[in-house]
Order: structure tokens, then C-alpha cells, then sequence
């Protein structure tokens, strides 16, 4: 378990933030509060393992027993195991196949892991989105923050389905929506692994149609940047000022990067000169069906809900928990 938390490499960790920390000119750069929050988190996971080793080496077989509980949410944080399973998540969410109710689906998707980001203990918040012709959403970006977001969400990125009789039609025939939900991991200004070079980014600026503060609709506070090698395009018009929305979009450009050499298997950006960024539809992961019958079913790992309603405000827990398992023995 010591090698599968990493704590030696983790203790490491600990020692070069707090060398870090002890520079004078620290707290003047962006993303200080986020390193201070991943020290805390670090030495909280450390001393974790710590007092329970201490404790088992001089332990009786019963108390070893009451020990047992401590283990299990050990082992648990032993799946974490990715590049950036400790990140903070940037979720996507794009509507599919499905008109209105595609949109409308979109929106109660991010309303659902608002929820659950908020009954576990992480901060969500949403910085980015476009409203529908006339309901719901066509696409929105949101922020969840916190240890292992990332680590924990990965698993939802895909097309989410829904079935149900639609409110957008006079007869509520039956219908059926689809959203794409691309999970990626927040890539902070201070790390190291993406470098962006000025000459491979096209950077255009435009007036927001969002919302965030009276100066966002009078002004060109809207960013969008395009990373010319990749095509990979991201904008952000939800923050106050045109600095705040460039900012952010370069930590999404980042994070997509990031997510994009993992899933290629690459070590450099120049290797994905002429790949395609876009992200594959393919089939769903993950059907809620709301008519004729009540059932949520994740088609991986074959775990389900028979309370939609439930799942819907946030009871994301035991799918998020199979597919922690499933992804272990995948690989």
C-alpha cells in the first residue's frame, strides 16, 4: 500500500512545496492558494498512512481488526494511481443528438454533478456556457475543484443517454437525447508538463454574451484561443475582464493538451501535429430512462439504479465506485 499511495514520492512532493513556499516572491504568482491546498491534502493523505503503520506494527490481531475501516478508505485512494488523478476536473458538456431535448438534457446533466460535486465536498462552479433556441443548454464548461476530482470524475467522460416522454412536444411522445460529457484534468499555470509556444497559439477577442458583471457585455472580455497545430479550439466569456477569460481558456487549452497526450500515448506536443482533437461520439456509456420504466444503467461496468430521481440530484457514488473498479481491472 505504501508503494501503491506513493507516499515516498508524495513525502518528496511535500519537501520541494515547502521549499517553494519559502520563496519571498510565492504568494505574488497565480495558482499559490492551489498549491497550498495540495500541501495540506498531501500531508493529510501522509499522516493518514503513517498512523496507521505505527499503529499495526504494534497492534494485537483484535485491535488490528478495528483497524479495518481506516484500511478500506486507504485502499480506496490506491486507485487514484493516474498522472493527474489528484487534479481538479474541467467538465465539458455538449449537447447531442436530440434538438431541444438534447439541450435540456445537457443542462440536468450539469445540474447533476453540481450536486454531487456539493455532497462531496468539492466546488463547483460553472464558467462558460450557451443557452439553447429554447430551453437548456448547447454546451457549458464547469470547474470542479478539490483532491482527486479529477481521479474521480474520469470515468463519466462519454455520451450519456436519456429516454423519456418529451415536455417539448403536445403529445409527450417518447424520445430520446444524448450529451457528450469530456471529463479533463485542470492543469495549473505553475506545472510544467504543457508548454505553450505564442506562435502555435491564435488568440481573438470578442463581445460576451454571458453572463459576469455590467463590463462583460459592453466591452471585447470574450477570449477565444485556437492552438494552431492541433485545431483544438476553446473559449471563455463568463468572467469580468478580458484578462480573467484568457487566463482560463489557456488553463482549458492546457488541460485538453494534457488529456489528449494521455489518450495518444504521447510525450510532446509537437507529436500531435495533424491529429484530430475532436472527440469521438461513439456509443453511450451510461443510459437514464425515465419511460415506460424507471432505470439508470452504466453499460461497463453493468451497475444500476432503479431511482433516477435520486441519481439526478447528485447520488453519482456507486457508479462512480464500479467504475473505479472496472478501470483498475481494465488495465
Amino acid at each position: 500500500m505504501r508503494s501503491a499511495l506513493k507516499i515516498d514520492e508524495k513525502k518528496g512532493r511535500v519537501k520541494r512545496i515547502e521549499e517553494e513556499m519559502g520563496s519571498p516572491d510565492f504568494w505574488l504568482g497565480d495558482g499559490a492558494n492551489v498549491v497550498a491546498s495540495e500541501l495540506k491534502n498531501l500531508k493529510d493523505e501522509i499522516k493518514q498512512f503513517d498512523d496507521i503503520y505505527e499503529l499495526s506494527e504494534i497492534a494485537s490481531e483484535e485491535e488490528m481488526e478495528g483497524l479495518e475501516p481506516e484500511v478500506v478508505v486507504l485502499e480506496k485512494l490506491t486507485r487514484f494511481g493516474g498522472k493527474y488523478d489528484q487534479n481538479s476536473a474541467i467538465v465539458n458538456f455538449y449537447a447531442g443528438a436530440g434538438g431541444d431535448d438534447a439541450q435540456d438534457w445537457t443542462e440536468m446533466l450539469l445540474a447533476m454533478y453540481i450536486k454531487w460535486a456539493e455532497r462531496s465536498g468539492l466546488v463547483a462552479k460553472v464558467v462558460d456556457s450557451s443557452k439553447g433556441s429554447i430551453a437548456g443548454i448547447k454546451n457549458a464548461i464547469l470547474i470542479v475543484d478539490g483532491q482527486y476530482a479529477y481521479g474521480k470524475l474520469k470515468g463519466e467522460n462519454g455520451v450519456h443517454r436519456l429516454v423519456r416522454q418529451s415536455p417539448f412536444n403536445a403529445k409527450s411522445l417518447r424520445q430520446t437525447s444524448f450529451a457528450l460529457v469530456e471529463v479533463l484534468p485542470k492543469i495549473e499555470d505553475r506545472s510544467k508538463d504543457i508548454v505553450l509556444e505564442e506562435k502555435d497559439l491564435k488568440i481573438d477577442t470578442y463581445r460576451s454574451s454571458g453572463h459576469g458583471g455590467q463590463s462583460v457585455n459592453t466591452t471585447d472580455s470574450a477570449v477565444r484561443i485556437t492552438h494552431i497545430p492541433t485545431g483544438i479550439v476553446v473559449t471563455c466569456q463568463n468572467e469580468k475582464s478580458q484578462l480573467q477569460n484568457k487566463q482560463f481558456a489557456m488553463s482549458v487549452l492546457k488541460s485538453r493538451l494534457a488529456a489528449l497526450l494521455l489518450l495518444q500515448h504521447k510525450e510532446k506536443i509537437s507529436e500531435l501535429r495533424g491529429e484530430s482533437p475532436e472527440p469521438e461520439w461513439g456509443s453511450q456509456i451510461r443510459s437514464y430512462v425515465l419511460h415506460p420504466y424507471k432505470l439508470v444503467k452504466d453499460h461497463r461496468t453493468n451497475f444500476e439504479s432503479k431511482n433516477p430521481d435520486d441519481v439526478l440530484t447528485g447520488n453519482l457514488d456507486g457508479f462512480i465506485e464500479a467504475e473505479l473498479k472496472w478501470m483498475v481491472e481494465s488495465n
